[in-house]
């Protein structure tokens, strides 16, 4: 079953979802494609394992004595790394997560970070799923970004220049002044109309802050367990 994973995980990482089937990997392992269904059901069970395998091998950092803005971070930065080593693991939905132990261990570690901070249980659980979107929202786009430049065998400096006349036509300054100032203001900022490292950076410290928000408020004692209800849970 391991070599199935393994070799699995290879053509997602190199090829994308799109090429991932059962015949592809039963091609890549030797065999006929009926051996693989002794192991698994099919593809969806399939990503299932490799998902919680990709899980089960990630880094878990060390922020034991630190602050919970380091813990959360981390966790977030762990994310990140996981998308980045498997871009296919982005596109993957976890509304209903493969529930097995490497989640468990990446769940268990991930809630460490928020315990004893005067949240409830079902508000721990909210966060870290909160957090855990945001990161998987951001590889997406990252993802999105990367295929755009190089189906279009340009980066985002050469694409505006190619537009640029469609763009002056576009971007009347006396009808959308404040699209074009800010537009502008942005784009000399970043390089770009999107800028994936910026874009993660921002909108990690707004998390950071609706936490700081929600953990300022009166302690919440509830030592229930975590909620279980659709969209709750493991991720």
């Amino acid at each position: 079953m391991d070599a199935v994973i393994e070799a699995a995980t290879a053509i997602a990482d190199t090829e994308g979802l799109d090429s991932l089937t059962m015949r592809r990997v039963a091609q890549e392992l030797g065999v006929v494609p009926m051996t693989l269904y002794t192991y698994v059901p099919g593809k969806a069970e399939l990503l299932d394992l490799m998902l919680d395998a990709a899980y089960a091998r990630m880094p878990r950092t060390d922020t034991t004595g630190q602050p919970w803005h380091r813990r959360v971070s981390a966790v977030a930065e762990e994310n990140k790394a996981l998308f980045e080593r498997h871009p296919w693991a982005a596109a993957v939905s976890t509304a209903r997560p493969p529930l097995g132990p490497g989640l468990m261990a990446k769940y268990e570690h991930e809630l460490s970070a928020l315990d004893g901070l005067g949240l409830s249980d079902v508000e721990m659980d909210d966060c870290l799923t909160y957090l855990l979107t945001f990161v998987q929202a951001c590889a997406r786009a990252t993802a999105d970004a990367r295929a755009t430049r190089h189906d279009s065998a340009m980066n985002d400096q050469q694409w505006w220049a190619v537009n640029a006349p469609l763009l002056a036509r576009v971007l009347d300054e006396n009808a959308y002044p404040l699209a074009v100032r800010v537009g502008a203001a942005a784009g000399a900022a970043h390089g770009s109309a999107y800028d994936p490292d910026h874009a993660y950076a921002f909108g990690l410290q707004r998390v950071l802050d609706a936490f700081a928000a929600l953990i300022g408020r009166s302690p919440n004692t509830n030592t229930s367990g975590p909620s279980h209800r659709d969209g709750a849970g493991p991720r």
